[in-house]
């Protein structure tokens, strides 16, 4: 029954989302060309806070616990389990005040209406999965620019979204080039619930009722750790406030 009336009230979400992106992609263009960085961010904000709101009418909310932990003028590499695209665009408008920056797929880089000019020209960087040398420089150079403007990047490293919400084996190599490049930085590690089941019937439609989370535990300083307790506390961090 739930499936059944998701049909028509995804329908609507889809539209709206979609316009949405259509109409702020030139937002974005005369913010970033005409006005700058700062302006050029601030529509990616609001454009994420109105796709969060759009999705209300599924019954879905969002919740970001424990925000105060994040150390403020310091680069932040937050680290976090993925599980819907619905991850990205929470992330960006709750943790806009850090300047967020993704790693992601090179083909999200075009074809998309404001993700992939954001994606682009926002400071994020773009990878081929298929040639991970490639991948080493982009985010080297992400690592100097986190480190240089104090702002933070966002590392998914199960490298793909999981479907059930049950966490993938963590990948080591992105975030150890972060941090070997953001010497300063704090890793902030981010446990995400709930997310997936907004995929929960595939691209189409969405799933009902439910309570996104993010929770938010202890930042740790990079320069205080070798690289694989880094890892560790990163991952047992994250993986303990995973709910299945």
């Amino acid at each position: 029954m739930q499936k059944i009336i998701s049909y028509p009230l995804s329908f609507i979400v889809l539209v709206l989302v979609l316009l949405a992106l259509v109409v702020f992609h030139p937002i974005q263009w005369i913010c970033l060309h005409v006005f700058g960085y700062q302006a050029h961010k601030k529509s990616v904000d609001y454009l994420n806070f109105i796709l969060l709101r759009i999705v209300l009418l599924l019954g879905v909310t969002f919740s970001f616990e424990n925000r105060e932990r994040i150390p403020k003028g310091v680069p932040i590499i937050f680290v976090a389990n993925h599980q819907s695209l619905y991850d990205i665009i929470a992330m960006i408008w709750f943790l806009r005040k850090f300047h967020p920056k993704f790693v992601s797929k090179k083909e999200l880089g075009k074809g998309v209406p404001s993700v992939s000019f954001n994606l682009r020209h926002g400071g994020s960087v773009l990878i081929d999965r298929k040639d991970p040398k490639q991948a080493i420089p982009s985010i080297k150079k992400m690592a100097n620019y986190i480190e240089k403007h104090k702002r933070s990047a966002v590392i998914f490293p199960e490298g793909t979204r999981s479907r059930t919400g049950k966490p993938k084996e963590f990948a080591q190599t992105g975030l150890k080039i972060l941090c070997k490049n953001a010497p300063s930085a704090y890793v902030v590690p981010i446990s995400i619930n709930n997310s997936w089941k907004l995929m929960k019937y595939g691209t189409f439609p969405y799933g009902l009722g439910n309570r996104i989370t993010f929770v938010v535990h202890e930042a740790i300083a990079v320069k205080d750790f070798e690289f694989s307790e880094i890892m560790e506390k990163t991952e047992s961090a994250v993986v303990s406030g995973i709910k299945i």
